[in-house]
């Protein structure tokens, strides 16, 4: 039921993917590439914050009431689009999905690792994301060629007025809370050393997930400079196809294949770091991310453009659920929900910050340039997994790792205790 509900969470921005790019230069007729990106801006810096608290909310009402909440914020989106009159509305419709999307994908987020448990957890958030970057893959290909034959308003955005509608009713009717799952584990949780720090308060988590713990650390930044990639492609790369004098339905291929990839590769990533580990899979990930966005930045022509969409995919599917799944690995689950919140907090901002930073570069010095300064940050970003975070999950006994990066003891009990 949650990947279902996640799906139609992706779809929502999916139908902003291809169109909104395109609509601010040629509808709104808005010249500094900045000024066009500002929707991502919105964006990302409301959905960054409202993660941060939905994370908090849902462990003091339950995880259900969120979900539904986001979805009730989420109904009007697609009608500003289609009805905006100036980019305002625009800018205005994207706060709004800022809040539904950081409250809807929060708690399908927290609700998979609430059900999962440890053993699962990768698969469960590879599940999870390829639901919802596949739907945003395919409502970007269908918003193109929609589009193309029909104009960049109204027709793309009727998907999203079904996804909301959809959304809302099936969170309202047939989700279940999933709180009292994690409530049981946290009565189970073998790691002690975890266990001391089950009494966190919000700003102890926030400074422990963000600067204190090396792994959790490292996870945020990593994050982060994957989503600023992300909003620079979104923001970015429709603009590029269509000064390489490709068709509208053609932009609307190239802006699928790299969501597409990034969906369907995690079935395969979210397992595999379950198996081999979390460490080097976001490092190489964020390697093959930069070189992707390298051969965009060189390229020219629909085919290059194309495998670089696709590798920037499958960089993008290796980081994405196993950053998710290393949090689930530290975390205790008493405030399992509110780190999560904060890792989402600095993964969502990076949308903020990939929009003004490739805006700015852009207006400055020309689009191929901020592409490449992206690219870097996104190489240098691999080195700091590379160096800081060690090791979360032990292939051996599919048990979290300790802080100090080594597996905890098998028994956990006295050996006179029944039952273990």
């Amino acid at each position: 039921m949650l990947v279902g509900v996640n799906a139609l969470v992706g779809g929502m921005i999916g139908q902003e993917r291809t169109v909104l790019p395109l609509l601010g230069q040629q509808v709104f007729h808005l010249e500094a590439i900045t000024a066009a990106l500002t929707f991502i801006v919105a964006f990302g810096a409301v959905k960054a914050v409202t993660n941060f608290f939905a994370g908090t909310l849902s462990d003091r009402v339950g995880r259900k009431p969120v979900l539904v909440s986001g979805w009730i914020v989420g109904l009007p989106v697609p009608l500003l689009l289609i009805w905006a009159p100036s980019w305002a509305w625009i800018v205005a419709a994207n706060v709004l999905l800022g809040v539904n999307q950081g409250l809807t994908w929060s708690m399908t987020v927290i609700m998979k690792i609430d059900l999962a448990g440890p053993a699962r957890r990768g698969l469960a958030m590879g599940l999870n994301e390829a639901a919802g970057y596949g739907a945003v893959a395919a409502t970007a290909l269908a918003t193109g060629f929609l589009a193309a034959r029909y104009g960049l308003r109204p027709a793309p955005f009727y998907l999203g007025v079904a996804y909301a509608g959809l959304g809302f009713g099936v969170s309202t009717l047939f989700v279940r809370e999933t709180h009292a799952h994690a409530k049981h584990e946290a009565s189970q949780h073998v790691d002690r050393s975890a266990a001391l720090h089950d009494a966190l308060s919000t700003k102890e988590v926030f400074l422990l997930t963000s600067f204190k713990e090396r792994a959790l650390s490292a996870v945020c930044q990593a994050g982060m400079v994957n989503n600023a990639n992300d909003g620079m492609a979104w923001g970015l790369f429709p603009i590029l196809f269509a000064r390489g004098g490709i068709s509208l339905a053609a932009i609307g291929t190239l802006a699928a294949l790299y969501p597409a990839v990034w969906g369907l590769g995690q079935l395969v990533t979210g397992a595999l770091s379950d198996r081999v580990g979390r460490k080097w899979l976001i490092a190489g990930g964020m390697w093959v991310q930069a070189s992707a966005i390298a051969v965009i930045a060189a390229g020219r022509g629909f085919t290059i453009w194309a495998l670089g969409a696709v590798l920037l995919g499958v960089g993008t599917a290796m980081v994405y659920p196993t950053l998710l799944a290393a949090i689930g690995d530290v975390a205790h689950p008493t405030w399992r929900a509110s780190s999560v919140g904060v890792y989402r907090l600095w993964r969502d901002g990076g949308f903020a910050v990939g929009a003004l930073l490739a805006g700015g570069l852009a207006d400055l010095f020309g689009i191929p340039a901020a592409i490449w300064v992206v690219a870097a940050v996104t190489a240098a970003s691999g080195v700091v997994v590379a160096v800081r975070m060690y090791e979360t999950h032990s292939r051996v006994l599919g048990q979290p790792l300790s802080p100090r990066g080594t597996p905890p003891p098998v028994a956990f009990a006295a050996p006179d205790e029944p039952g273990d």
